[in-house]
């Protein structure tokens, strides 16, 4: 039987950057049982993620739970938080101290920024808010400029970024990324580039897509494979971005 073909071949499929526990409210693992499946999987990297906003308190919790978990040979285990981006200047859904020990000693290292809702210039629009102002008449070149540079105002701010899931928005509101054009996601890459920020191949969400992927690995941003899992089995699994379905 041949196998199938991955759609990104140079993408490492033994790391996964992007892997919820019980700290989030929509995850049913814990992290001992996340970095259990991150050693059955093979993997040599996994990044513990959880969900917060601006009132979120237990990333001390987090942080600890995680640095106190079993060394595994030859699997390096970083962290993380996942926040959505609020509006077009950038603004980070995550507690200001959380953002300010970003990289420390104390903190975790990278927030995930995410487009969960879109970052309109008066504060976050929801999928339904903003397919609702489309059909209103708002151009869709207008919506995909508010969440570009949105993206990379919030990379700006937050100097230890990763790009969660990037472009998982737009087909909630009826768009896609072939609407992205080339100069907006080279002003992307150039800002990935210039601030460190790795950006992520999502196996749950299936983007970026091909062509998103070829144009900011020709730029030389740094991509990383990541399956967005919500439960233990999920971790370090990969069938879309293997090519497998």
């Amino acid at each position: 039987m041949t196998p199938p073909t991955p759609p990104y071949p140079l993408l490492r499929l033994d790391g996964d950057h992007h892997v919820h526990s019980t700290f989030s409210d929509d995850a049913v693992s814990t992290p001992r049982e996340n970095l259990e499946a991150a050693r059955r999987a093979g993997l040599r990297v996994v990044r513990m993620v959880d969900h917060v906003r601006t009132t979120t308190t237990y990333v001390p919790e987090l942080v600890a739970a995680v640095r106190a978990l079993p060394g595994v040979d030859g699997l390096t285990v970083l962290t993380g938080v996942e926040a959505k981006i609020l509006d077009a200047t950038g603004r980070i859904d995550a507690p200001a101290d959380v953002l300010a020990a970003l990289g420390t000693t104390t903190g975790v290292d990278r927030v995930l920024l995410a487009d969960h809702q879109l970052p309109g210039p008066d504060g976050p629009w929801s999928p339904r808010e903003t397919a609702a102002r489309l059909a209103g008449g708002l151009r869709p070149a207008d919506v995909i400029e508010l969440l570009v540079t949105g993206t990379i105002a919030a990379m700006r701010r937050a100097g230890r970024a990763q790009l969660a899931h990037p472009f998982s928005i737009l087909p909630k509101i009826g768009l896609g990324e072939d609407d992205v054009p080339d100069d907006l996601l080279d002003e992307l890459a150039a800002t990935a580039l210039a601030t460190g920020t790795p950006v992520e191949v999502n196996e749950k969400w299936g983007c970026p897509g091909p062509r998103v992927v070829a144009r900011l690995d020709a730029a030389g941003v740094g991509l990383v494979a990541s399956t967005d899992a919500h439960v233990a089995a999920d971790v370090g699994v990969y069938r879309r971005l293997a090519g497998a379905g």
